[in-house]
């Protein structure tokens, strides 16, 4: 599994917890590659619930998952977040091999391709 180093540490289990409980709701394999807006976790009261937001990558398909953790007993309770809608949609890339069959198919019209990434968009 690929983990991100700038994840807090004192966030890392709930945030490994989280992304297994995401994989097995919807049979998927992301990897957690990053959090945002995860201040509110970092400030919140021994037995609070917090959002986290989540950075998953599966393959070339990459989203954002905003969830709801609540402490319970020894581990954790999860919940997606209705989410009003985002600046950044939480689908950050194209559905699998629309990006890659469109690179090989501008490599064959030139010399060479410059890929711009911008907030998770590209």
């Amino acid at each position: 599994m690929q983990h991100d180093e700038n994840i807090p540490t004192i966030l890392r289990p709930q945030a490994d917890a989280a992304v297994s409980w995401i994989n097995e709701t919807q049979a998927r394999s992301y990897e957690l590659t990053g959090l945002v807006d995860y201040e509110q976790a970092l400030h919140a009261e021994a037995g609070e619930g917090y959002e986290l937001g989540l950075v998953l990558c599966d393959g070339e398909i990459c989203a954002r998952e905003q969830v709801r953790v609540d402490p319970s007993g020894d581990g954790y309770q999860f919940g997606f977040v209705d989410a009003a809608e985002r600046e950044i949609p939480p689908l950050l890339d194209p559905p699998v091999g629309v990006r890659s069959g469109w690179l090989e198919a501008e490599m064959g019209r030139h010399k060479f391709v410059v890929l711009l990434f911008y907030r998770g968009l590209w």
